[in-house]
C-alpha cells in the first residue's frame, strides 16, 4: 500500500492519479477463495483488467461480483474497495497500460535490495550499504523494460484526455455501426 508514499504524493502533486497493482490485488482476492475456484476467479479478474474498454471492464467486474458475492463476500469486498484506483489506467494511453497496471517490476528490484540488506544489516557501514544498494539497483536496471511509445508522454504532459486508451478527440469505431 505504501500509504506514506501516497500521502506525500498527494501533498506535493495533488493532481496525480493513483493506480493499484492488479497482480497484487488479484493475489489478495484469490486468498479469500478456495483453491478449487482460484483458476476460474483469476480468469474472471483478468477479464476485467485485460478489457479493451472501461465499459467491457465494468461488465466483467459486474460478472465477478454476481458470481462470487453470495458465497465469498470478503473476496468481492477486496475488489470493490479499490474500484476507482484499479481502473485508472483506462485514462492513459493504451500503449502504457502494461506499465501502469502492475508494480511488479519495481517491487522485484526492491525485493532484491531488501533481501541483501537483511543479510548484511550488521556487517557494513551506512556508506558501504548505500554503495551495495546502488550496485544492486544498477544491475537490476539492465533488465528493465523501457516505456513503450514514450512520445505519448508529450500528449499527457500537454493535458490531452484519454478515454479507453485513446485521445478523447479520436473516436473509436463502433462495431455495431460498422455492421449496419
Amino acid at each position: 500500500g505504501a500509504m506514506g508514499f501516497w500521502a506525500a504524493l498527494d501533498e506535493i502533486y495533488p493532481q496525480t492519479r493513483h493506480q493499484r497493482c492488479w497482480v497484487h490485488k488479484m493475489a489478495n482476492i484469490l486468498k479469500e477463495l478456495p483453491k478449487r475456484l482460484q483458476g476460474k476467479a483469476k480468469a474472471a479478474l483478468q477479464a476485467i483488467w485485460m478489457a479493451d474498454t472501461r465499459e467491457a471492464a465494468e461488465k466483467a467486474w459486474q460478472a465477478f461480483v454476481r458470481d462470487y458475492q453470495a458465497k465469498y463476500p470478503r473476496a468481492v469486498a477486496k475488489l470493490e474497495k479499490d474500484r476507482d484506483v484499479l481502473l485508472t489506467f483506462f485514462d492513459f494511453p493504451a500503449e502504457h497500460w502494461r506499465h501502469i497496471r502492475s508494480s511488479n517490476a519495481i517491487e522485484s528490484t526492491f525485493a532484491t535490495v531488501r533481501h541483501r540488506s537483511s543479510r548484511t544489516k550488521n556487517c557494513v557501514s551506512r556508506a558501504t550499504f548505500l554503495g551495495l544498494s546502488f550496485k544492486l539497483i544498477q544491475q537490476a536496471e539492465r533488465h528493465w523494460r523501457g516505456i513503450q511509445h514514450p512520445e505519448r508522454l508529450r500528449e499527457l504532459f500537454a493535458g490531452v484526455t484519454f478515454v479507453d486508451g485513446m485521445p478523447a478527440n479520436e473516436t473509436r469505431l463502433d462495431p455495431q455501426q460498422d455492421a449496419a
